[in-house]
């Protein structure tokens, strides 16, 4: 363990599943919370040797996924038969410095009734002194399988700008050589997925990336790599009565070399109007889920996420918000909101 402490600075190195920090070896370490300094702030220091791959957080998540699928499932643009803006905002784990936050803004859709789709994204997001930017361009095509069901098939173009700002580390040595910024370079990937979906129920299995990325600072230190990750998920509408409906959901997520991710939520829609749920996840959190449609083009929603893990002493929780506006075609009208 001494090896750890050897450059005595501090790096925030968070995934959503757990804190990790892999050998050459691939030895896996989980590091535990330490409550280094008992002031009115509780700060997490992380100490690393430059020697080891940093793993930054994987696939930035959102609780409310389920309506911008798009963000992991190509397949999902245009699904909707409008032109669809959707933008959220993540701010995790609130009073714990350097922790994550996400913001995401996605346009897709329809392309006529050519059964074509099409979507564009930007995601970005900020760990302490890392900031990891995504750009994704989406194509679909959809197939009619049934009278109710159609199978969209997608493939996902994407540029990723990784960055780390050593400035905003702590080093004891600030003049070795090894701590040096990585500026924005381009990293170019491609993903694929495929959505069968109807009004009332949806599958879909996508990768978002297929080739894994890596950065490297001018010594050729790897301090990120991007690993392969698959997303299955799935859901169905229930008629409780003629007011309200009810859709449980999932989604899985495999990240190669990572602990499988399973959420689970449970969310109620009435009178076409209000939507009120909550949300479990297995790597630590419970979560409260509203959302309102103001009008057959705005939506707009809420979550808290509490954690259920020893974190929960550090921080008041996460928080997420998001806004959808949606363009309906002037041939068609939309009779009842999809809940998905």
């Amino acid at each position: 363990m001494r090896s750890l402490f050897r450059y005595n600075f501090h790096v925030f190195n968070w995934n959503q599943n757990r804190f990790k920090i892999f050998t050459n070896n691939f030895l896996i370490f989980v590091v535990p919370i330490l409550n280094i300094m008992r002031f009115h702030q509780v700060f997490i220091l992380f100490l690393m040797l430059t020697s080891l791959n940093l793993w930054s957080q994987q696939e930035a998540q959102f609780t409310q996924y389920m309506y911008n699928t798009v963000v992991v499932n190509p397949a999902y643009a245009g699904s909707r038969g409008m032109i669809s803006f959707f933008g959220q905002y993540r701010a995790q784990w609130i009073g714990l410095e350097g922790a994550p936050v996400n913001q995401v803004f996605t346009m897709n859709t329809s392309i006529g009734e050519s059964g074509w789709g099409t979507g564009m994204s930007f995601m970005n997001e900020s760990v302490g002194p890392i900031n990891n930017a995504n750009i994704h361009t989406d194509l679909s095509y959809s197939i009619q399988t049934s009278e109710n069901f159609k199978l969209s098939m997608g493939i996902k173009f994407s540029v990723q700008l990784f960055s780390l700002d050593v400035n905003r580390l702590n080093a004891f040595q600030p003049e070795d050589p090894t701590f040096q910024s990585i500026s924005a370079t381009p990293r170019p990937n491609v993903g694929a997925g495929v959505f069968w979906h109807s009004d009332k129920f949806y599958l879909g299995l996508s990768t978002p990336s297929f080739f894994e990325t890596s950065d490297y600072n001018d010594n050729e230190i790897k301090v990120f790599k991007e690993r392969l990750t698959t997303y299955f998920i799935g859901g169905y509408v229930y008629d409780l009565n003629e007011t309200w409906q009810m859709k449980p959901a999932f989604l899985i997520k495999s990240t190669y070399g990572a602990p499988m991710q399973t959420d689970i939520s449970l969310n109620f829609q009435g009178y076409e109007k209000i939507v009120l749920g909550s949300a479990w996840r297995n790597s630590g959190s419970f979560s409260g889920l509203a959302g309102f449609q103001i009008n057959p083009t705005i939506f707009i929603g809420y979550t808290y996420d509490s954690e259920t893990t020893a974190l929960r002493r550090f921080n008041s929780g996460s928080h997420e918000l998001f806004l959808r506006f949606e363009i309906l075609p002037t041939n068609k009208k939309i009779v009842s909101p999809r809940f998905f």
